[in-house]
């Protein structure tokens, strides 16, 4: 019987989540909840139905696990709890910060319907967390890396077009090879903010805008800019469309770490990601941890769960006999 899963939101997550459902044979889309017009909205899937957000308690009995696929801002502080009343849920909520805040608030809401809701999916928060959390267990005598990019920054490629004078853009997010280079070396090294990264905005101005103007304004915006060594490029929208019209991403997870009785021993913890599509990645890792909120409520539980409690057996279509037979 295939697991029946709801996509709320269709943008560019949505999508990636039903693109990835079409590659899990255990699962199956049945709709699809926009603020738009249903009928404006054109999806992939001809068995599933497009409705709209208000609907979407009506299909509380059609659906096992409803995807949250909007912002971290707005949307999923307000949304995931919301739904974790109606449905069992999982969302790529990404604010660091407001992790422990947002957990509270869906596991709260997930307890009382006796349902299961799944928080910051993704690969950081996420795939990426995991990671440090394995690595930190395992090299309790050790440093800490983590390194994004080379990959395009939707907030900051925002916060580029919305100074005056630009028309599009997009910026690239570049680790310091130099400094990738020290972690790797065994060196723990204490890199500032500025020796990690760089950042790169290739800028389609409008017309009559003042290029230097624009730069400066760019290279000083506190909170984004002005902490990196950041290089603008100015390019006409058909070279953007042309050459920057994808939304790859990726990044490296590190911990240096030593062990034996004197520290003698040094060893080094990467995992690394180089992704064509940022979104379609996120969806995929949401998709199988909507396996694993299945499988939890089909055995009673409830309440809300990061990546950290779940076991890995739970996010594989594969029975407990095959992962040991193929993947131990």
């Amino acid at each position: 019987m295939s697991i029946k899963i709801g996509i709320m939101g269709y943008g560019n997550l949505g999508r990636g989540v039903e693109c990835a459902i079409r590659q899990n044979p255990d699962m199956e889309l049945v709709a699809v909840f926009t603020r738009r017009a249903p009928e404006s909205v054109s999806i992939l899937t001809e068995t599933a139905k497009v409705c709209k957000v208000e609907d979407a308690a009506d299909w509380k009995d059609q659906i096992d696990v409803m995807i949250l696929c909007g912002g971290s801002a707005t949307d999923l502080p307000k949304q995931t709890p919301e739904f974790a009343k109606i449905f069992n849920v999982v969302d790529s909520f990404d604010t660091h910060a407001r992790i422990p805040e947002h957990f509270a608030n869906v596991d709260a809401a997930a307890k009382e319907s006796g349902k299961i809701g799944i928080i910051s999916v993704g690969w950081d928060p996420g795939m990426f967390s995991l990671n440090r959390m394995y690595a930190n267990a395992i090299l309790p005598e050790g440093k800490d890396y983590t390194f994004w990019g080379r990959g395009v920054s939707q907030g900051h490629s925002d916060a580029i077009r919305r100074v005056e004078g630009v028309k599009d853009g997009k910026q690239y997010t570049i680790p310091v090879d130099a400094a990738l280079e020290a972690v790797r070396s065994g060196e723990n090294p204490e890199l500032t903010t500025r020796q990690k990264h760089t950042r790169e905005c290739f800028v389609v101005l409008e017309e009559g805008a003042d290029a230097a103007k624009v730069e400066e304004e760019i290279k000083t915006m506190p909170n984004y800019f002005a902490d990196y060594d950041t290089t603008v490029h100015f390019i006409s929208q058909e070279e953007l469309d042309r050459d920057h019209n994808k939304i790859p991403h990726g990044g490296f997870v590190l911990r240096s770490g030593c062990t034996g009785w004197e520290k003698e021993n040094k060893h080094l913890i990467e995992y690394s990601l180089k992704l064509d599509s940022n979104p379609e990645f996120t969806s995929s890792v949401i998709v199988a941890y909507a396996r694993a909120a299945y499988k939890l409520s089909k055995e009673g539980q409830s309440g809300c769960k990061t990546v950290f409690d779940i076991a890995p057996a739970y996010l594989s279509a594969k029975s407990g006999e095959e992962l040991r037979a193929h993947l131990l």
